[in-house]
């Protein structure tokens, strides 16, 4: 659509992502990825981070079944989507504001990591049912724990969000 600001983002997951299925079944994956910016400082000649930026990310159909097979916490990605911003108010009366990413695009970053792609079948789902989900999700996950590059990412809480509503589109 147009008007829509588009995004692309590099950083590292905070945590696995986490899969749902809307009411009518519909898969739906959220995670947050930190990005921290560095910069060389000749003063000092060494390198600076700067404030990290921690943006949550929806994904949904098919793509986030296999976004919730493939990344693990810790896992750097490439994410391109649409930025929104959504305003509430919360339990005290204070008006907030949270940014969120709905990913067109969800990939793992090979800068420093190697991955085996295997081509999904083509279709509608992935024809896995709930339990075979979990089983494979159990395995992913145990899998990435054990890569070298997966390790512990300070992150921040889920922003509030329906999980119940599918995309417009």
């Amino acid at each position: 659509m147009s008007g829509e600001t588009q995004i692309t983002i590099i950083g590292n997951t905070t945590k696995d992502p986490e899969m749902r299925f809307t009411p009518s079944g519909v898969a739906v994956a959220k995670f947050t990825v930190a990005s921290t910016p560095r910069t060389y400082n000749k003063q000092t000649q060494a390198w600076e981070d700067g404030s990290t930026l921690f943006l949550p990310v929806t994904v949904w159909r098919q793509q986030a079944e296999h976004v919730a097979e493939s990344v693990v916490q810790g896992c750097r990605v490439v994410v391109q989507g649409r930025l929104s911003q959504r305003s509430y108010e919360d339990r005290d009366g204070q008006k907030r504001t949270v940014y969120e990413v709905e990913a067109d695009e969800v990939a793992v970053s090979l800068r420093n990591a190697t991955a085996k792609v295997t081509k999904a079948s083509s279709g509608g789902g992935s024809g896995q049912g709930r339990q075979e989900y979990d089983q494979a999700r159990q395995r992913s996950s145990q899998e990435g724990r054990q890569d070298p590059w997966a390790q512990d990412v300070p992150g921040a809480g889920q922003a509030a969000g329906a999980w119940d509503s599918e995309p417009p589109f």
